[in-house]
């Protein structure tokens, strides 16, 4: 298994050796230091709260962290949307800022600072803050300026609590820890100097296509699932999908839906424009490919990618 998967770091251009971004200081500990956040202990987790509004690909990640957090300790924490537990005086609280009615009233009452968000790209803050709600003494928040600002947030917090990007593709071992602790600071990755970042499924055949067809049936949207996710782990947001004998989006109407989704900008390989993949001419076009002689058709079969 582990031979097969990491076909895909090959694939990746070696990316198992680099990280698209890194946050410089670690804020996870498995000390008290006294004056931190008591994110896990004994096992007992800390609940999360999550607006329902917020991006669907927000919504997905967090569920990640929740599942994430249970691979760490053994127990998922409560999962609420919209509403704070009772009983409870610390949450985990995330969001995207004009997404997140919870984010956007942190803000507006000055408990975070919303000019360190605003009009940002992909950027995230994860801070403790005093007094955040209602009935809570204390919240640790990951608020993102945008869509995937708010999922790098997530995904920082799972690779610090022992959760590696590449936990699926090359069986890296979840540490198991019953205290966590988070050091309390403000912390960011400020924002990505590389616009995109990702990677193109190149030469994936016979070897990953062949896993890919035994595990998912195909290179369809359940395998593409955790393509992304991975992507994301690792600060990317970039996905030039596989080709060989392989069409993205007709083979799977839900692969660019997901894509959308969950955050990730798809493009097409360098003999394949405007989206159109080139097993989809055998499929679908008439003629020669040759823009002199058959424009009209190419013209048509491009239009039709761009829609």
């Amino acid at each position: 298994m582990n031979i097969i998967k990491s076909t895909l770091a090959v694939v990746c251009f070696l990316l198992p050796t680099i990280s698209f971004a890194q946050t410089s200081e670690q804020f996870v500990s498995s000390k008290n230091t006294g004056n931190a956040f008591v994110f896990t202990q004994a096992s007992v987790t800390v609940p999360m709260l999550v607006d329902s509004l917020d991006y669907a690909g927000v919504l997905h990640a967090s569920h990640n962290l929740k599942e994430d957090i249970g691979r760490v300790t053994g127990k998922q924490p409560g999962y609420f949307l919209n509403t704070i537990p009772p009983h409870n005086t610390q949450l985990v609280v995330i969001g995207t800022v004009g997404k997140s009615s919870f984010i956007d009233r942190l803000i507006k009452e000055n408990k975070l600072d919303g000019k360190e968000l605003a009009g940002k790209h992909e950027k995230h803050i994860i801070t403790t803050i005093e007094n955040p709600l209602e009935g809570i003494d204390k919240a640790l928040v990951i608020a993102g300026s945008d869509k995937r600002g708010t999922i790098y947030g997530i995904y920082e917090l799972s690779n610090q609590i022992g959760v590696s990007p590449w936990y699926y593709w090359a069986d890296v071992p979840v540490k198991k820890q019953t205290n966590l602790y988070i050091i309390p600071g403000i912390y960011t990755d400020g924002e990505p100097a590389v616009k995109y970042r990702g990677i193109f499924l190149n030469d994936e055949a016979p070897a990953l296509s062949g896993w890919s067809s035994e595990t998912f049936g195909g290179f369809n949207s359940n395998f593409y699932e955790k393509v992304f996710e991975l992507i994301l782990r690792l600060k990317g947001n970039l996905i030039l999908p596989a080709m060989w004998g392989n069409a993205f989006y007709d083979d799977d109407p839900a692969n660019g839906l997901l894509a959308d989704e969950m955050g990730i900008v798809t493009g097409t390989s360098h003999h394949e424009p405007l989206g159109r993949a080139h097993d989809e001419w055998k499929r679908y076009g008439s003629g020669a490919w040759d823009y002199n002689a058959n424009a009209n058709v190419l013209t048509d079969f491009w239009t039709g990618g761009m829609e």
